[in-house]
């Protein structure tokens, strides 16, 4: 009976820890120039696909009624706060650690850029790279719940 009762705790201790592996989760973005904590990011899997979108402004000194003026897609003049910036990510195919194939924007300046984003640290921890062209930048968010 112990024997059972101690894998069954294993394998749930297993289960948790892996869930936490993935992207889907509130994360709290930090503003790699500045340090600033910038807002939180809400990230859902469905079928496979990860989408984000902007839960809570942080930053005082963001406009909480603040829209999208520089977007040119479908998100242009749209409420920054619930915004969806992550679109279309999924699990490599080839590195199962990596969620990448989608693209994220920047409401400051609306642009668009391919995206890969990494749990690590044990999932506490999310590297969020943009790709603009061979250039990139990542950015280092912080798990909430």
């Amino acid at each position: 009976m112990k024997t059972t009762l101690l894998a069954a705790l294993l394998a749930l201790a297993g289960t948790a820890a892996s869930a936490q592996m993935t992207p889907a989760g509130l994360w709290k973005t930090i503003d790699d120039d500045s340090g600033k904590e910038k807002s939180l990011v809400r990230i859902t899997e469905k079928d496979g696909v990860f989408v984000g979108h902007i839960e809570r402004l942080l930053d005082p000194s963001t406009d909480p009624k603040s829209v999208c003026e520089k977007c040119t897609d479908d998100r242009k003049d749209q409420p920054v706060l619930g915004m969806n910036i992550l679109r279309g990510v999924r699990q490599s195919a080839s590195d199962p650690t990596l969620y990448e194939g989608g693209t994220i924007v920047d409401p400051n300046n609306g642009k668009v850029y391919r995206n890969r984003l990494k749990p690590v640290n044990g999932g506490q921890q999310l590297e969020m790279r943009g790709y603009l062209g061979p250039f990139y930048r990542t950015q280092t968010w912080q798990r909430v719940q």
